[in-house]
């Protein structure tokens, strides 16, 4: 599965990995892309279950991690400097620590290796109904969804992965969406490793977000020792929407080696 990922690639240079958090796809971070195109190789991957990549049977951190690790064999990448937001970065987290000669440096945004508690039952809610309401326009998907989410914001994240294909008159998630709900739980676990990964690693988390607080830093600290922490103000769970500048600028100096943890 993981040799299909899908992927946009710009600029040339060192080897960059994005990846998505929950319900997107590798376009939700072409503002940290374009930052890093002038000096970076940026590969702007669709999760497995996401987008235009495969689905999965049962999907799991480990699963994207494997399949994140097979997708590089297949591009010919020994390593590279990997960037993870939400779901990401603990896809992210998960490959430094099985693989660590993959993972040249760690970028980690707004998330933990911890457990979550459940927080997506709207949202899933929300997929199943779009999907059986069979919606021939836009516009009829985003009013089902205005039933279960409110934030219109979110709304409009989750209909980027809304699609009608050549000569179908319905639209369709570009999501497992189903497969996603069963192994939902799975994916709120925490990660483990007897051996901890001494990669260097930048962890951003909003001052605005509850996504990474201070008793998870010393989970981060055991399994990444060699780390940094910065919080960006006034940036929620979103930091890279909400505080591009500072978020790109922060990416970027650590990538290029200047901003050491």
């Amino acid at each position: 599965m993981g040799k299909g990922l899908f992927e946009k690639v710009q600029g040339e240079g060192e080897d960059v990995v994005l990846l998505h958090g929950l319900f997107g796809q590798g376009s939700n971070l072409q503002s940290i892309a374009r930052a890093l195109e002038s000096d970076f190789r940026v590969h702007s991957v669709d999760l497995p279950d996401h987008g235009r990549s495969p689905w999965s049977a049962a999907p799991s951190i480990d699963v994207y991690a494997e399949a994140l690790d097979a997708w590089m064999t297949a591009q010919g990448l020994q390593n590279a400097h990997v960037l993870g937001h939400s779901l990401g970065g603990k896809v992210a987290m998960a490959l430094a620590l099985q693989r660590p000669e993959r993972v040249n440096r760690l970028v980690v945004a707004d998330i933990a290796p911890v457990n979550y508690a459940p927080s997506h039952d709207a949202v899933f809610q929300g997929l199943r109904a779009v999907a059986s309401e069979e919606c021939v326009t836009r516009k009829q998907a985003g009013k089902v969804l205005e039933d279960f989410i409110e934030e219109p914001s979110v709304r409009q994240f989750l209909l980027l992965s809304l699609v009608r294909e050549e000569g179908a008159k319905t639209f369709t998630w570009r999501l497992n969406h189903e497969a996603l709900a069963e192994a939902y739980p799975s994916l709120l676990l925490g990660l483990t490793s007897n051996t901890p990964c001494e990669r260097p690693a930048l962890f951003l988390r909003g001052a605005l977000s509850d996504y990474v607080g201070s008793d998870d830093l010393p989970v981060i600290e055991r399994l990444f020792p060699y780390f940094r922490l910065s919080t960006l103000a006034g940036a929620g769970h979103w930091l890279h929407v909400e505080a591009p500048k500072v978020f790109n600028e922060e990416v970027l100096a650590f990538l290029k080696g200047s901003n050491a943890p």
